[in-house]
């Protein structure tokens, strides 16, 4: 018994195995830090964003649950973290703690709204949350500050020690820690039992059932975990700039998730990280290159990366990998 549980056991731990290609990927922030000092603001920005995008991987890539309104729990996050700084309890983690615990709250609430329909339904579901509380935001100015923006927030050193400076250094290494933190708990979930049930749900929910997995409680469990790390994701935000703007809850925050995912790959965790890599050093470079059309040329090179990439970035990167491996006559 005990030996048949530990063959089974062992795909699920040669995948939980860290790749030498995957510590190398995560040497890039390090090198970044160094490389490009003058932009660490967009670098920060670009972390907080990839653990946005990872939160939707989780639910879309993993689970199958289509989503247009994940700003939400983002845009939730980022107000609870800045509301808490603003009223003098500016402590950073603490501020992360109850950004997660309010917005795995709304997550979870949401979760059987969600659930209870198709592709098509949640796609309603999840947009109208969104809109209500983007409604809510704005109405409620004396709270939130309305379309000026929430201001006064006073955020404390990391750990009592790092104090946010000018140059935004301690506003990296804060969002880079957090992003590989979480990034480490989401690689574990996924190459679990769970993980491999939420993979079959995806692929054919009408079987999950009679393998005695319970395919609403994995997918509320799941959809609840997202949304507390889009609101991490939201409160870094708010942390890093002290400052909320009504567009985080903004409608095309989530649209543009939702494509950045697509272009990474969805599925892969890695994907989301890609693609934030690409979508928003491209956005930056070719707004710089050219104000006026950056628009046109950022569509046109996202057009052909999903034309020639399967599955996005990560697709032709596994693509070339299966090239490389025939050619050397590498197997798995």
């Amino acid at each position: 018994m005990q030996a048949t549980l530990a063959l089974d056991l062992a795909p699920i731990a040669r995948a939980d195995r860290w790749r030498p290609a995957e510590l190398a990927f995560w040497l890039i922030p390090v090198a970044a830090y160094f490389i490009f000092p003058e932009n660490l603001v967009l670098l920060t920005q670009i972390a907080i964003t990839a653990l946005f995008c990872l939160s939707l991987d989780l639910i879309l890539g993993y689970a199958g649950i289509v989503s247009l309104g994940h700003a939400a729990f983002f845009g939730l996050g980022a107000y609870a973290a800045g509301l808490l700084a603003a009223h003098g309890y500016g402590d950073p983690l603490i501020g992360l703690a109850v950004a997660a615990v309010v917005t795995a709250v709304l997550g979870y609430v949401t979760s059987f709204l969600v659930l209870r329909g198709a592709d098509l339904t949640r796609l309603m579901v999840t947009l109208g949350v969104s809109m209500m509380l983007y409604e809510i935001a704005n109405k409620l100015t004396d709270i939130t500050g309305g379309v000026d923006g929430l201001q006064g927030m006073e955020v404390l050193p990391v750990l009592g020690q790092f104090e946010f400076d000018l140059y935004g250094k301690t506003a990296y290494w804060y969002a880079v820690a957090v992003l590989f933190v979480l990034f480490w708990v989401a690689r574990k979930l996924v190459h679990s039992p769970f993980g491999l049930s939420l993979k079959g749900i995806r692929l054919n929910v009408g079987r999950m059932p009679a393998l005695g997995a319970p395919v609403n409680g994995r997918l509320s469990t799941v959809y609840t975990i997202g949304a507390a790390y889009a609101g991490i994701a939201g409160a870094l935000l708010a942390q890093t700039t002290q400052f909320v703007a009504l567009d985080v809850l903004a409608f095309n925050r989530s649209a543009e998730l939702l494509l950045i995912l697509v272009l990474g790959g969805s599925g892969s965790l890695y994907g989301a990280l890609l693609g934030t890599i690409v979508f928003m050093s491209a956005h930056h470079l070719l707004s710089d290159l050219n104000p006026q059309y950056w628009q046109f040329w950022l569509g046109a090179l996202l057009v052909v990366i999903v034309l020639f990439a399967r599955d996005g970035v990560m697709g032709g990167l596994r693509g070339v990998q299966r090239r490389l491996d025939a050619a050397f006559g590498r197997t798995k």
